[in-house]
Formats: C-alpha cells, structure tokens, sequence
C-alpha cells in the first residue's frame, strides 16, 4: 500500500542514453537507503555525516556481493529546504539507462519504493514548498515548446499567480471580517456607508478577476496551440499550404484530386503563434469508400477546431462543393486563402464574402511562391491576440481548472454586487463573499481534495 511518508526512488533524468543520469530518493530515509550502497572514495569520510548541501564523489556497490556498479555524485539536502520539503539525496551517475535502472533497482531493495507520477512535486505541495497553481506550473514548464508557453509557465511557478489571487483573497476578508465584527457589535461599530465603500471593492475586485478569466483562451491557445484544421475541395491546394507552413515536403502533393485521403496533424509555430495544424481529406461527394471515410473524419476535426483556414481554388469558379463547406464552417473562426493568384483568377473576394453572413479574412495567395504568407501570419495575430502576442506584463491563466474557481469566484462577488444594489439587509452579504473567498483559495489551493490531487498530478511523468 502506498504511503505519502514512504522514502521514494525514481531516474529524473530521463530513460535515454545521455551524458549523465540522475535519481532522486526523498523521504525521512533518503540517506539512510543512499549510504547502504554509496560509499565515498575518501576513506576517511562517513557519507552518513555528510553535512546539507554537499556533494561527494562515491562509489554504488551492490552490498550483497561487493560488486562496483558506477561511480558518480552523491548530493544531499537536508529538509526542510530541498524540492519536496524533506530529505533529499540526489545520484548522478553515468549516463545509461543499464546502470540507472541497476541502482535504482538497488534502492528499491534496500528500503525505497518506486515513486508515482508527479509525487516529488505533489510532496512539494503538500510540505508547503509551492502552492497549487505552482503545481501546475511545473507540469507546464515541462510541457512549453515556445517561449511565450515558458514566459507565462515561469512566471506561474515564480509565484506571480498566486500573489494576485492571496491580495484578491485578502482584501474580501478584510471587508468580510469588517462587516462581522460591525453584525456582532453594532453599539459600537457603524456601518454608514460600508454599503458604497464595499461596492467599489466589489467592483474593482471583479474587474481584476475578469482580466484572469479573459486570458484563459490566450494562455491555453499558447500552451496547448491553436487547433487549426485545413479544409477545401480536393486539389485546391491544402496540401501545399501546410508544407509551406511546416517549411517541409510533409504533405503529399499531386494534380491528381483526392490525394490525401486522410487526417495528417503537425506542430509549426507560424509567426510566434503554435499551430496544431490538421490536413484533411478534400470535401466532396464521394463513391470512394476510402475518400468517404477521409471526408467524414475533416468534417470531425472541424467541429473540434479553433480556425478554420479555407483553402479556395482561386483559378476556376465556386461550386456548390463551396457553398456546403462555407455552410458546414461558418460558426468557427476562420481564414480563406484564395490560393492560385499566379494564374488567372476566377473567383473573386466578393464571391467569397457571398458565401458567408459575416466578415471574413481572405488572402490572396500563391503556393509556389509563398505569397500570402505574412498576410497570413498578420490575420492570425488579430484573431487569436488582438494583433500582439506580448506575455510578459498581463498575469495569463492558462488552467482550465483555474478559470473555473475564477468563474465560481466571480459570481459569488457578483451576487454580493446585485444584493447591494438591491438594498438587501448587510448579514446576507457574508455568505457570498466568503464563497468568493473560497473559490479564489481553490486556484492556489488551499483547500483539495485526495481526487483533485490525482488529477492534477497524474499527467506529470515519473520522477518530478
């Protein structure tokens, strides 16, 4: 059975070759397993007396025959200041995945169980070391392929979150202890115009928790990437379009309409902007059962796209294969490319703009020789982040779990707003402001649950 005071085993540094390999071992007995088989090469030296915040050139032996495993570095910090809070013993060994499984095997049989995912910083959380939203910052950091995705994840894990939402949280209670106290003891403390002073905090609080909410969409389409599927007639050039993007042959290109007949999903980040980036079959009426079934899997991918780019064939006219895929995509985001502007163009951007009820962004473009392409990357940035892509002074959230302690938080304060405004008597506001306060402790927190915890820890690997 598994004990959150178990002493825990386990190489962070990865299952590959590499130059080195590190396995971490916490808990009240990190040292006393360590030193059954590390033994410094000083042979006046103890391991079991190294002091906090050493390191010592040892040798791991199997203790059962005397055999020499590796030689390598033996760190030691004391708790409560290590990562997780309590003893922490690192081994840095040579760099193979043989010898790294061989002393953590060793650890294991000689008093360390193997650790869970995300258990070192789950331990972190617990022993107070970092706070919820820092959690998840790790996981996030680990996760980052661009900079903006590492800007926002460091700054949550520098504690810039968890700031905010302690001062928001401070400031409820403060106003709520107020209003207690004035209830308990109204002989001796007023509350003229407490109604006025705690609507413009009310206010002001929820403007912020707002801005927190509203970045959710930017954080997560910087985290995750923006999910965008490709679609058009068969031979209107989708194909050519994602390998100009990906700046690869990734794509099968032909004359011959059809070609891809199924889902093709790459990552490029396109003007600072990650794209998830979805290739699907041309849409059309087909007898081919295998066309059919590449078809019906675009027309999936659409319904769980963030932008759609529409791929047009500029150089012959709309049809009524057009017209059902404008229909089929008009509630999402999306970009035309008016592909083929090197030849003679058949298709106008009024015809285009016929085919939907609302404004649309259409590029002229030519594949061959990637004109559009900053257009593209201009219309991008004014969908998705209002024409600038700058992380590094708004606080972003990109958590759908925060957002909704955010939202719960919000509608808490936005209850106490409505019961002011309503003239209702000052004891009822206590209630929902203590829920805001509440759902705002949840984003760091404060209070979880042993299922929360799984959840949020589940998805980090072995070994952080």
């Amino acid at each position: 059975m598994v004990k959150e005071n178990d002493t825990i085993a386990a190489i962070c540094s990865g299952l590959t070759n590499s130059g080195i390999s590190i396995i971490r071992v916490s808990g009240e007995d990190a040292l006393k397993v360590v030193v059954k088989i590390a033994f410094a090469k000083r042979e006046d030296f103890d391991l079991i007396n190294t002091k906090t915040y050493t390191a010592h050139l040892c040798k791991i032996v199997d203790p059962k025959d005397g055999t020499l495993i590796d030689e390598g570095l033996v760190l030691y910090m004391k708790a409560p200041k290590s990562y997780t809070g309590e003893d922490v013993v690192e081994l840095q060994l040579h760099g193979g995945v043989f010898v790294a499984n061989k002393v953590l095997n060793l650890l294991l049989k000689y008093g360390c169980r193997l650790a869970e995912p995300g258990e070192y910083t789950k331990r972190a959380f617990l022993n107070g070391k970092i706070d919820m939203a820092m959690a998840e910052a790790v996981m996030n950091v680990i996760q980052a392929d661009n900079d903006r995705a590492l800007n926002i994840s460091i700054r949550q894990l520098d504690g810039e979150l968890s700031d905010k939402i302690r001062s928001l949280r401070e400031r409820i209670i403060q106003e709520n202890a107020y209003l207690e106290y004035a209830l308990d003891d109204p002989e001796h403390v007023s509350l003229d115009g407490f109604k006025e002073k705690l609507l413009s905090i009310v206010d002001d609080i929820l403007n912020e928790i707002k801005c927190l909410i509203d970045s959710y969409n930017e954080g997560r389409i910087v985290n995750e990437g923006v999910r965008t599927v490709i679609v058009g007639k068969p031979n209107a050039g989708k194909s050519s379009l994602l390998n100009v993007l990906l700046k690869e042959e990734r794509a099968i290109v032909t004359d011959v309409a059809g070609t891809t007949r199924d889902t093709l999903e790459e990552k490029a980040i396109i003007g600072g902007i990650p794209l998830n980036i979805v290739d699907t079959a041309g849409i059309r009426d087909t007898d081919d059962i295998v066309e059919s079934i590449g078809v019906d899997k675009a027309k999936s991918e659409i319904d769980k796209s963030d932008l759609i780019i529409y791929v047009v064939d500029g150089s012959v006219k709309l049809s009524e294969e057009d017209r059902e895929i404008a229909e089929f995509i008009k509630d999402k985001n999306i970009i035309v490319i008016l592909n083929k502007c090197d030849l003679d163009l058949q298709v106008t951007f009024d015809d285009i703009k016929m085919l939907f009820d609302k404004d649309i962004s259409i590029i002229e473009s030519s594949m061959k020789d990637n004109e559009g392409i900053d257009d593209f990357v201009n219309v991008l940035k004014d969908m998705f982040f209002k024409g600038e892509i700058d992380t590094n002074h708004d606080i972003i959230i990109a958590n759908e779990r925060q957002k909704d302690a955010l939202i719960r938080s919000f509608d808490s304060l936005t209850n106490v707003k409505d019961s002011i405004n309503a003239d209702v008597s000052e004891d009822f506001y206590t209630i929902d402001l203590l829920e805001a306060y509440e759902a705002l402790g949840d984003v760091i927190g404060e209070s979880y649950s042993d299922d929360l915890l799984d959840k949020v820890f589940s998805d980090f690997c072995v070994g952080k």
